[in-house]
């Protein structure tokens, strides 16, 4: 049986420290979802999660329901732009910001 040489036993991996650790994401451009917005980004864009994967949008709120499309793709996020808003929010964003849920 032949041993591999040394540069020969990582070649599949893709880069000679073994390949990306990186998770494949979640989304690609063009891609649209309906989404709620659950958090505001420091930069005040809303803050939507798909399978944890972070998506940043542009003039909405936390409690918002979106539909969303898909702009940019990056490393541990996306950028995506709204078209079609669902009017339904959060009902503990009706009563007030300052007030929180309750534990369970």
């Amino acid at each position: 049986m032949k041993v591999p040489r040394r540069h020969e036993r990582n070649e599949k991996k893709g880069n000679r420290f073994g390949g990306s650790k990186a998770p494949k994401t979640p989304v690609s451009v063009g891609e649209e979802y309906n989404v709620k917005i659950e958090e505001m980004s420091r930069q005040g864009m809303g803050v939507a999660k798909i399978d944890g994967f972070v998506i940043l949008v542009n003039n909405t709120r936390p409690g918002d329901r979106v539909m969303i499309r898909i702009t940019k793709v990056g490393s541990g996020f996306a950028a995506a732009e709204v078209f079609g808003q669902n009017m339904k929010k959060d009902p503990v964003q009706e009563i007030g910001s300052n007030e929180t849920k309750p534990d369970m």
